[in-house]
């Protein structure tokens, strides 16, 4: 097996590093303070990561995008992930690649502006009742001549409040199943100025600050015909054909938190002194660092394991939910040994410690929670053998 960077990546890692020091860091400090991103601050940003050539680099060349397989996708995440999540996702934005199912016309409306920067998307699935739980989601979509009427809420739908539009997933109707009626799912493009579409602002969260959530509600807001993304009533089929490497992302993201956490652990450990010799000479530290260490090199490899298979057409569900698994809770035993390395410092926003432990502990619940992961793992097990 090669594990050697092509030389294509080690520059994609580079050029994304030094953008992220050298752009992003600078402005974690008053993101974190304020809880929110000025306007002009996120242009000034945006213009940079694209001149740089990092904005929408999750897409494909063909929508304008830099056409990065999966393996390189993940690496490029790992070194954004470093920065405050607000700084990178909405400076250095990703269009969900879900746009891609759509028509010639609704690229030309939707995924072309996204990719130029021009636009922003978010995704709504989520409701108050329906979490993990996605079929027992309570919003609607009825026809209702040529066009669909939407009634419901959804909430936590991240950076909604900066999105020019939504994509929506709406029951449509349903289905009889050996295991009972299920229903049926459709996803939907929403303008934000529709009308009976409001926007309103969600919870206040202790990870990702400055990253917003909102709470979306529709009031009997009609849609066209053309506003459908996919096939009525194919809206988890669009959606696992596109959005399956979203736990990568997150597992990646994780990747590079962990590493930034361990510099200054080991800095810390070599320079800080007690009883006349550095810390990191007393097993109580020592030990830590490797445990640490070992636990982020499982972590990665299992990561990059199952992105170098997505590109080979072989991953599973199980693979990437494994590599989602170990990135997030490797993560937040990573946060907290480092900050129990630094000791009271740790705790102090003066040092990024903090930050990433209070950050890390989403990780474990969006993009399926930990025992989501653990259910998809133990099931691939347990069903060949028809239990």
């Amino acid at each position: 097996m090669d594990f050697a960077l092509t030389e294509e990546q080690r520059l994609i890692v580079e050029t994304t590093r030094a953008f992220v020091e050298n752009e992003l860091y600078p402005h974690e400090m008053e993101v974190e303070r304020t809880g929110r991103l000025r306007p002009e601050l996120v242009e000034e940003l945006k213009a940079k990561a694209i001149e740089a050539g990092l904005y929408a680099a999750n897409m494909p060349e063909e929508a304008g995008g830099a056409g990065l397989d999966t393996l390189t996708w993940l690496l490029y995440e790992k070194e954004l992930g470093r920065a405050n999540y607000a700084l990178h996702w909405t400076c250095v934005a990703r269009p969900s690649n879900i746009l891609m199912a759509g028509t010639p016309e609704q690229r030309e409306k939707y995924l072309f502006p996204c990719v130029r920067g021009e636009k922003a998307d978010c995704l709504a699935m989520t409701e108050p009742g329906a979490g993990s739980d996605l079929r027992g989601m309570k919003t609607t979509a009825v026809r209702d001549g040529s066009d669909w009427v939407i009634n419901g809420t959804k909430h936590f739908i991240s950076h909604a409040e900066e999105a020019d539009f939504t994509i929506l997933f709406a029951a449509t109707g349903e289905e009889e199943t050996p295991r009972g009626p299920r229903k049926r799912i459709t996803a939907f493009f929403v303008d934000k100025d529709r009308p009976g579409f409001e926007v309103s602002a969600g919870y206040r969260n202790v990870s990702h600050r400055g990253y917003t959530n909102a709470i979306l509600t529709f009031d009997d807001c009609r849609v066209p015909e053309d506003a459908v993304l996919g096939e009525v009533h194919k809206g988890f089929e669009v959606a696992n054909s596109w959005l399956g490497a979203t736990r990568l992302q997150v597992a990646a993201t994780c990747l590079g938190r962990a590493e930034r956490a361990m510099a200054h652990a080991v800095d810390w450990a070599a320079t800080r002194h007690q009883f006349n010799q550095p810390i990191g000479k007393f097993q109580g530290v020592s030990f830590k660092l490797a445990d640490m260490a070992t636990e982020m090199k499982a972590a990665e490899l299992m990561v990059l394991e199952a992105g170098w298979k997505y590109d080979q057409g072989t991953v599973t569900d199980s693979d990437m939910a494994m590599a989602k698994l170990k990135a997030t809770e490797m993560l937040a035993m990573v946060a907290d040994e480092a900050i129990q390395i630094h000791g009271g410092m740790g705790l102090m926003d003066e040092l990024p410690l903090e930050r990433i432990w209070r950050d890390a502990r989403i990780e474990r619940i969006w993009e399926g929670t930990s025992e989501i992961q653990r259910h998809i793992i133990s099931r691939a097990l347990l069903r060949p053998l028809g239990a």
